[in-house]
């Protein structure tokens, strides 16, 4: 099998495009691969042959050998003499522990859990059921809350996927307006975090399962957070905590049918004050053609948790159905916009 390179710097024609497209799994599970044998931090201390790694990683050394040799074309690794390889500046960042959360996601993004909901994308389009479930046999989050590893790179990921965005959340909306910022559904408390840094008169509330907010101490206190934030369990399909001044709900809604969706926010309107304010945090899709991450991300939505993305007006239909009132949207730097919500 060939694929012909394109080198005159025109854009390919539109069949070649459409492979390329079809063809960029390949590279995901290479460096999926890559993430699971843990390379990057097995070269942290210099150049190895692919028979110095063989017996550390438990391979064939000629196959890892092969694997390493295109990890080298990637980018990720760089030949030396003697067959010898060592990390780049890109390969750096698939360390365990290195800024950004790469490996984590590649770990997920690659693993069996969630490449087989893809492997059911006709499932979800025939039946609107999500390729998760028809997997797994159970929904996503009932899955996570069962293996817990898989949680913590899952929590990972997020901070992965959408590491970039608190800081142009906390500086494009005016949080020193809230004494009390409730995060329902904030995982570790990457968002909240970012926003208590950027405006030092609120206090925030974390509130997610028990499985979730488990990891969140330490990132509070790494980020010197711990004494401006209260953290509580729970399940928001049941209750959120009452009185809060603003209540976030950052990558939530997009998670969720519509009547978990009314569920979720009919709990927040219980326990909001008259003047409190509803944040949606979430890729808000441009209309038409418009090329957007979100939209990508709605097929992501479709078969793994069963949400979806959407619209300013689909989100101005849904609030108005819970109770809402949708104000304003305001845009930020990175792909995401608050939507902003007051009480109907």
């Amino acid at each position: 099998m060939s694929i012909d390179q394109q080198n005159s710097g025109q854009a390919p024609p539109p069949h070649a495009q459409l492979i390329q497209m079809g063809t960029s799994y390949w590279i995901s599970k290479v460096l999926y691969a890559a993430a699971k044998l843990g390379l990057a931090d097995q070269l942290a201390a210099g150049p190895r042959t692919a028979d110095e790694l063989a017996g550390p990683t438990h391979t064939h050394a000629p196959s890892l050998h092969r694997l390493m040799r295109t990890l080298a074309s990637l980018g990720v690794l760089t030949e030396r003499d003697a067959q010898r390889f060592t990390l780049t500046p890109l390969g750096e960042a698939l360390r365990a522990g290195a800024p950004g959360s790469a490996r984590a996601t590649l770990l997920t993004l690659g693993s069996p859990w969630f490449v087989g909901a893809f492997e059911n994308i006709m499932h979800s389009l025939e039946t609107g059921g999500t390729g998760f479930e028809k997997a797994m046999g159970m929904p996503i989050f009932d899955y996570l809350g069962q293996h817990p590893e898989d949680a913590s790179l899952f929590s990972q990921t997020m901070v992965g996927f959408h590491g970039a965005e608190p800081p142009t959340v906390a500086t494009a909306y005016d949080f020193s307006v809230f004494g009390t910022v409730v995060d329902v559904g904030g995982a570790t408390g990457n968002m909240l975090a970012a926003i208590l840094a950027r405006h030092a008169g609120p206090r925030g509330v974390l509130f997610d399962m028990p499985h979730v907010v488990s990891e969140a101490p330490a990132l509070l206190k790494e980020r010197g957070l711990e004494k401006r934030v209260t953290i509580e369990d729970g399940d928001f399909f049941r209750a959120v905590p009452a009185g809060g001044d603003a209540y976030l709900l950052s990558h939530v809604i997009h998670d969720w049918n519509e009547d978990q969706c009314l569920t979720i926010l009919g709990h927040c309107r219980k326990a909001m004050k008259l003047d409190s304010r509803l944040l949606i945090v979430e890729m808000v899709l441009p209309a038409g053609d418009t090329p957007h991450p979100g939209k990508v991300l709605d097929m992501v939505m479709l078969v793994v948790p069963g949400g979806q993305e959407r619209t300013e007006a689909e989100y101005r239909l849904l609030l108005s159905k819970a109770g809402f009132r949708l104000t304003r949207v305001v845009p930020t730097e990175s792909a995401v916009s608050v939507v902003e919500a007051v009480l109907a």
